[in-house]
């Protein structure tokens, strides 16, 4: 199973990705070992994610959250967390 996900960065912002160890993911970019980007905005914590059977079709989701502008983001993020 593969992921896309979002991340919430300790300054507000967020962050596109994908996966196929979310847990794994989330250590390493909270270690400082992720992408570049997130390196200075610790701690980062998971907002949204969104399971997919091939690691391409993650990957196109990822571009497509790359896409989207910040309120869609944050849409995205909201009905996540109203549905948990």
């Amino acid at each position: 199973m593969y992921y896309a996900y979002l991340l919430c960065c300790a300054d507000g912002t967020l962050y596109a990705g994908y996966t196929d160890d979310l847990d794994k993911r989330l250590s390493t970019h909270n270690a400082g070992a992720g992408a570049k980007y997130t390196r200075g905005r610790l701690p980062v914590s998971l907002a949204y994610y969104e399971p997919f059977e091939t690691r391409s079709a993650a990957m196109r989701r990822e571009c497509a959250f790359k896409r989207l502008t910040r309120a869609e983001k944050l849409a995205l993020i909201h009905t996540f967390e109203a549905g948990r």
